[in-house]
């Protein structure tokens, strides 16, 4: 396990509490030395567009000292806000959300300090960066249905679509409603494809939040 990773774990074990808390604590700090930027997103996926994204561009975010540090859902932001902002290791942040968990970013922000009254813009000048609907939306609308559906036919899962697609729930839905659903449909999946799409699409058609999250990331590194 590389020095990047092992921060990451103890970062979360610190952020979560309890009895390893303090030992977590002390391990993060020892390791902190090594890191440049805390990427504060949603979950694994994020992280994986993100890393895949930074590859297509010949970068190694790990190699750079830029942890990419999944939530574990977007409530958690405050606790990780606390354990690597200013009062915690006061590292250098960034973060990516989807809109509906905007307000919990947000609020958590300012609550450790980072600004008061933050607006989109102002969330985007700190380095956080605001997903329309989420992350598998972004990349769906991005390459559009047919690419989508060339991914999931490369991945050899058309058959399990259709079969999805059949599901009296998801019938009368539109394919891109049905493509975004079924990403989530099996633990895993949703972090296949977030690598799978963001290796597909061309560098000009990159969602606007990830590819504005990327140019702040390589303009710290």
């Amino acid at each position: 396990m590389d020095e990047l990773t092992r921060f990451r774990h103890a970062l979360a074990a610190w952020a979560a509490g309890g009895a390893r808390a303090g030992a977590a604590a002390a391990k993060a700090r020892e390791l902190a030395g090594s890191v440049r930027m805390v990427v504060l997103v949603e979950g694994g996926s994020d992280q994986v567009a993100l890393e895949t994204l930074a590859t297509r561009h010949g970068r190694d975010l790990g190699a750079e000292g830029i942890a990419v540090v999944p939530l574990g859902g977007a409530t958690n932001i405050g606790r990780f806000l606390d354990v690597c902002g200013p009062c915690g290791l006061d590292l250098p942040l960034a973060g990516l959300c989807d809109t509906g968990e905007e307000r919990h970013f947000r609020r958590h922000l300012e609550r450790v300090g980072l600004g008061t009254g933050l607006t989109p813009a102002g969330l985007e000048s700190l380095g956080f960066h605001v997903c329309v609907a989420d992350l598998e939306d972004e990349l769906i609308r991005a390459l559009g249905a047919d690419g989508v559906r060339q991914v999931i036919d490369a991945q050899g899962e058309m058959r399990p679509f259709h079969t999805f697609q059949g599901q009296p729930a998801q019938r009368s839905r539109p394919v891109e409603h049905q493509l975004r659903r079924f990403m989530g449909t099996h633990s895993g999946r949703k972090a296949l494809y977030a690598r799978a799409l963001v290796a597909r699409l061309d560098l000009a058609r990159i969602p606007r939040p990830l590819e504005r999250l990327t140019e702040h990331v390589f303009a710290a590194s």
